[in-house]
């Protein structure tokens, strides 16, 4: 059964004072199924007790978003402390009872521009993954010198086992996203490479940087019917996460529009 998740990072961030205790009180108010954890670099220090907070809540957390600077230090070169990193993400993960790891593999102003860096990079962190029993999954993450089906593809090819999570809006960015309807990447879904899916709009054109903002479905130009029919005929049950920045300048959070985020991927995938 598919699975709808909301991502953390849509309801914790710096007008809160990224404070994840206040999960406790919205998860009351939220009609998903569960969490995507989203990691933030500021939380290194409280690990041990952010994933106490969350075992002891008994929240529902079968997805974690790790650390987006690991992906900056891959691109760079510095491996050493992407690893390390990373394996504290992993750590949390298993802690919290967690299944999947998302990473950006490439990240930051380096973005992609160094490849063979983050391509030689894979197959470390995913041992680490692997060690701490969770599923590492490449996120299609924005570039500036490439595009992110060309590193998938890149990836496949030296790895065929390779896991991908498939975000909509990067996708509409690069003008990607019906690239998953076509033969040309059937694979993608027929050789099981897709295990999780980031459901955002996107408001903009091609690589329109200033419009790379995480909209709520329906408030961009993406055709969800469609894509909502794809995925359902390729028979993927599995998970979904809903990223839209639900959290205010004031800090509050609009539970109202993440609801109604759910509900229309519930209608989407059939199981409303």
């Amino acid at each position: 059964m598919a699975e709808i998740l909301c991502s953390t990072g849509a309801l914790i961030g710096r007008p809160n004072g990224r404070d994840y205790r206040l999960l406790s009180g919205l998860s009351e108010k939220l009609l998903c199924d569960g969490f995507e954890f989203m990691m933030y670099d500021s939380w290194y220090e409280e690990w041990e007790n952010i994933a106490a907070y969350l075992r002891e809540s008994g929240f529902y957390i079968p997805v974690v978003h790790c650390e987006k600077h690991i992906g900056e230090a891959v691109s760079r070169g510095d491996g050493e402390t992407a690893a390390a990193l990373f394996r504290t993400n992993c750590r949390l993960a298993e802690k919290i009872g967690a299944e999947k790891m998302v990473i950006h593999l490439w990240d930051g102003q380096y973005s992609d521009r160094t490849f063979e860096n983050n391509r030689r990079a894979y197959p470390a962190l995913l041992s680490v993954a692997k060690d701490y029993g969770l599923d590492l999954l490449v996120e299609n993450v924005v570039c500036n010198c490439e595009d992110p089906m060309t590193h998938w593809c890149d990836l496949r090819e030296c790895y065929p086992d390779v896991h991908f999570v498939f975000d909509t809006k990067m996708a509409a960015f690069h003008g990607q996203l019906e690239l998953l309807y076509q033969k040309d990447y059937e694979f993608l879904w027929r050789e099981g490479h897709i295990r999780h899916y980031h459901v955002n709009d996107y408001g903009g054109g091609f690589m329109e940087w200033e419009k790379l903002r995480t909209l709520p479905v329906g408030a961009g130009g993406i055709d969800f019917a469609t894509f909502f029919d794809f995925v359902r005929r390729t028979g993927y049950d599995g998970t979904f996460t809903v990223e839209a920045t639900a959290f205010r300048q004031d800090g509050t959070v609009d539970c109202n529009m993440l609801n109604a985020c759910f509900r229309e991927i519930s209608h989407g995938i059939g199981i409303a």
